[in-house]
């Protein structure tokens, strides 16, 4: 089965757990991903999927963004954490399933596409991670 693995700033723990339990073996989701392209393309690169937060909508989000902009959008997937890391226009607030449309939002507007084709492509990858 592929596993989800939160990794909120413990980049290097969570590679060497992974690498040393073999946890590469059958892939997964590096879920509320915190850190920069060099990290995402390790992970991508050990058969893992990123899953971006609502944090990708704030302004000071340049690791995310430089990682929404930089991998393959096949490498993907949106959340939203709820309930916390509330994207905008609700931060500060409880967050909800409902708004990971903002954060698929946020992508398009940096890959310069259109809101849908990152949720077909994210949706898709969903499916492609977890054999549905």
């Amino acid at each position: 089965m592929p596993v989800v693995i939160h990794d909120r700033d413990a980049h290097q723990e969570v590679y060497d757990i992974i690498c040393s339990e073999e946890g590469y073996r059958h892939g997964g989701v590096i879920h509320c991903f915190s850190a920069d392209y060099n990290w995402a393309r390790r992970f991508v690169d050990l058969g893992f999927v990123i899953s971006l937060p609502g944090t990708i909508t704030f302004p000071k989000s340049y690791m995310q963004k430089e990682v929404a902009e930089k991998l393959s959008l096949d490498d993907l997937l949106v959340e939203t954490d709820a309930p916390f890391l509330t994207p905008i226009p609700y931060r500060g607030k409880r967050n909800e399933p409902a708004y990971v449309g903002f954060v698929a939002e946020a992508i398009a507007k940096i890959r310069k596409l259109d809101p849908d084709e990152v949720a077909a492509v994210t949706s898709a990858n969903s499916k492609r991670v977890f054999n549905l």
